[in-house]
């Protein structure tokens, strides 16, 4: 017979060999979790390589060198002063900030770039740095940033913090949309701005519209306001927030229906260091757009809502998603209800179009007339962006790499993008910075950027031109 002892004996080596196993695959994924030489990888880490309090620790300690090097990258690439216009946004509470921001390289000017070629360019590392790609604040960890004004509105409403402890908002206010922004129902144009000049919220949302939507609309708007887990902002020990969070809500970042310049990482693309800023963008006018997510093409609203809540809130990646608490939204009743408020987003008014988005001339300016000759014609941004509601649902590849050498810039490797979606330019005044990535400070060096980067030609006068016609849409 055997004896009972040896059982014991080899069960005790079996749980001691086992728990060494498994100290050092923790080990192991710790360590290559932190090298940045480890093979790139397309799933994050599961398991926490350190506790909350240390990682905390170490995060705010590291934030102000994290600024002060956004700070520096920002100074290098743009002129950041408070320049306005006459022009004011929709709502009528901030101007629309002018000229161009983005800084040359020494001896270089905008004519010389406007003569060479592509390849002159790369060659002679002149591409301006505003033209590439913008990195995160904090581009190895990524996640949600949002600027001052919302982590206020929303303290003060709903007592909930949207404020990181590793990372604070990068872009001077006056370079970001008004706050807050209206909203407008294409359900009830004759009411103008629904929201009264607040931001909605879940304590005020049914006090604001009570009487302007439908009860299906209603409850999609509770569900848009409701704070659900993301991965910055949750209840787990790799949180980016001080307390244990609920998360963040749908018109956190599009508030109102709009944008308020949130900013966070694309969840398309792996390696992350690959990843590149996103920029969020408005949701108005979604009822005539056929494709979302800046390069997941999804094909509804519908399939933007859901996915949004299973995996770009989460880095793309399920997986953590289910160790954070994932919303997991109905189709057929909660996804539903939110696509169809999200279709009430109506665009702002443009007093100054007809009924096929053209400009009516004894109301326009001869600059914005010239404009919109421009848009249509040498500029060809009509090609992309056709009237009325200046979209083609469709996606293209700039091929802006081909300007420049790729780098490593701030833990972000500025390879090729690749094609992203058409975005609406109605409204656009009201929805800087530009581009997908917010890379682009005014619509004055929108217009430079592609100038450039179609080798139009334009000159200083029909690029103005060019600015005064997008701020009429």
């Amino acid at each position: 017979m055997t004896n009972p002892n040896t059982h014991r004996t080899v069960a005790r080596r079996c749980i001691r060999f086992f728990a060494v196993c498994v100290t050092a695959s923790l080990a192991t994924n710790a360590i290559m979790a932190a090298d940045p030489a480890e093979k790139p990888k397309t799933y994050m880490p599961v398991v926490d390589a350190e506790d909350f309090g240390s990682m905390r620790s170490q995060d705010v300690a590291d934030k102000s060198g994290v600024m002060d090097r956004q700070a520096g990258l920002l100074a290098r690439r743009y002129d950041l002063r408070d320049d306005p216009s006459k022009i004011m946004m929709s709502g009528g509470r901030k101007a629309v900030q002018q000229g161009v921001r983005v800084k040359l390289s020494d001896g270089t000017t905008w004519q010389q770039l406007s003569q060479a070629t592509p390849e002159a360019i790369r060659a002679e590392n002149v591409f301006p740095l505003g033209f590439r790609p913008l990195p995160h604040v904090k581009h190895s960890t990524g996640g949600m940033v949002f600027p001052k004004s919302q982590i206020d509105a929303i303290r003060q409403s709903s007592q909930r913090d949207l404020s990181r402890f590793d990372v604070e908002f990068d872009l001077p206010d006056h370079l970001t949309p008004e706050f807050p922004p209206p909203m407008f129902l294409t359900s009830r144009p004759d009411l103008g701005d629904v929201t009264n000049g607040e931001v909605l919220s879940i304590k005020n949302y049914y006090r604001l519209l009570d009487g302007k939507v439908t009860p299906v609309q209603m409850e999609g708007m509770r569900l848009l306001l409701t704070p659900f887990p993301q991965q910055q902002f949750n209840q787990t020990a790799d949180r980016k927030v001080d307390e244990p969070s609920l998360g963040v809500a749908c018109l956190d970042c599009h508030v109102n229906g709009h944008t308020n310049a949130t900013f966070h990482l694309n969840p398309d693309t792996r390696p992350q260091q690959n990843r590149f800023r996103i920029d969020t963008v408005s949701l108005r006018g979604m009822f005539n757009q056929q494709i979302h997510g800046s390069k997941r093409s999804l094909r509804s609203v519908e399939d933007f809502t859901e996915f949004e809540q299973r995996t770009a809130y989460f880095d793309g990646d399920h997986v953590t998603a289910a160790k954070k608490g994932v919303h997991l939204p109905n189709r057929s009743d909660q996804v539903a209800m939110m696509a169809q408020m999200q279709n009430m987003f109506d665009f702002p008014p443009a007093p100054k179009l007809d009924l096929l988005g053209r400009l009516i001339p004894t109301l326009a300016t001869e600059q914005e007339l010239h404009g919109e000759k421009l848009f249509f014609g040498k500029a060809k941004c009509a090609e992309c962006h056709p009237a009325p509601f200046y979209l083609d649902n469709q996606m293209h590849d700039l091929r802006v790499s081909r300007f420049y050498e790729p780098q490593t810039i701030n833990d972000h490797h500025d390879v090729a993008a690749g094609a992203i979606k058409t975005f609406t330019l109605r409204g656009i005044k009201d929805s800087p910075p530009y581009l997908h990535d917010g890379r682009l400070l005014t619509l004055d060096d929108t217009v430079a950027f592609f100038n450039l980067i179609f080798e139009l030609n334009l000159n200083s006068d029909e690029q103005q031109a060019l600015v005064a016609f997008m701020r009429c849409l």
